[in-house]
């Protein structure tokens, strides 16, 4: 085996808002608590302008994870994160995100 020089490419998160509905500090907000959440295990967050309309969606790479109208709003941290997680790392413990409510 050979070293190229390069990591692995690590995954990467897309927020796309709708600027007409002023949703720029939610997103700003969500890529804030991804980062802080997964520091070494995301490859960054992107946010990107959307059309009108009411656009709001997560992609991890290219997956989508989340779109406002299809799962009825915003998601939670609790919510988001985990299905974040779920893509990127299965096994890895959220803490107190991962215990039971009651």
């Amino acid at each position: 085996m050979t070293y190229s020089g390069t990591a692995p490419e690590k995954p990467t998160v897309t927020i796309t808002y709708c600027t007409g509905c002023n949703w720029l500090l939610r997103a700003g907000w969500m890529a804030q608590e991804l980062l802080q959440t997964f520091q070494g295990a995301l490859g960054g967050v992107t946010l990107v302008p959307g059309d009108l309309g009411g656009v709001f969606e997560i992609h991890v790479d290219k997956e989508l994870i989340w779109e406002r109208k299809r799962d009825g709003g915003f998601p939670d941290a609790k919510e988001l994160k985990t299905r974040v997680r779920d893509r990127i790392d299965p096994d890895l413990n959220l803490g107190h995100l991962d215990r039971p409510t009651s």
